[in-house]
């Protein structure tokens, strides 16, 4: 019996599209309306930026953890970590899911950022960060076969000698 997705005790879970680079933007995100994430600095290695854009409102935001706001946001003119967040988004879900997800219309060869139309509009960075912070604990913890109790809802995956 297939059981739908919802009415599954676990999440389905869907492996990027393609691979990305973790180290420019680790964290992505579409959820709460929006697709947001965290982008790291290109100047300081200490400094990350916490940026979204609203779908349907296309309302952007960037600043830094520290919710300093982002010099190369102005107005409706995406900033640099702007970009590489959509870049991104692109690699982990799809350039079709992203669009839909943010109602924009492009064509295949045009970049997805010309179909904003855009407008500076403040967003929870701190939320985000938080949850950023969240997952990046998960990393520390010691390796177990014991579940843990906040990942619930991750599928079990049988070891490599099991399956």
């Amino acid at each position: 019996m297939i059981l739908s997705v919802e009415t599954r005790s676990t999440a389905v879970v869907i492996p990027p599209v393609q691979p990305r680079r973790l180290a420019k933007v680790p964290f992505v995100e579409l959820t709460d309306g929006r697709l947001q994430g965290v982008v790291s600095s290109g100047s300081d290695i200490e400094r990350v930026y916490v940026s979204s854009i609203g779908a349907g409102s296309h309302g952007l935001s960037c600043s830094t953890n520290n919710n300093r706001p982002c010099g190369g946001l102005r107005g409706a003119n995406p900033c640099k970590h702007l970009v590489a967040l959509l870049d991104e988004a692109e690699l982990q879900y799809g350039r079709e899911r992203v669009a839909r997800y943010l109602r924009i219309e492009v064509d295949e060869s045009t970049h997805l950022v010309r179909g904003l139309k855009a407008h500076h509009e403040p967003s929870p960075a701190a939320t985000v960060f938080s949850g950023f912070l969240r997952h990046l604990a998960y990393l520390e913890l010691p390796g177990s076969e014991e579940p843990i109790p906040e990942l619930h809802w991750f599928p079990a995956v049988a070891p490599a000698g099991e399956r």
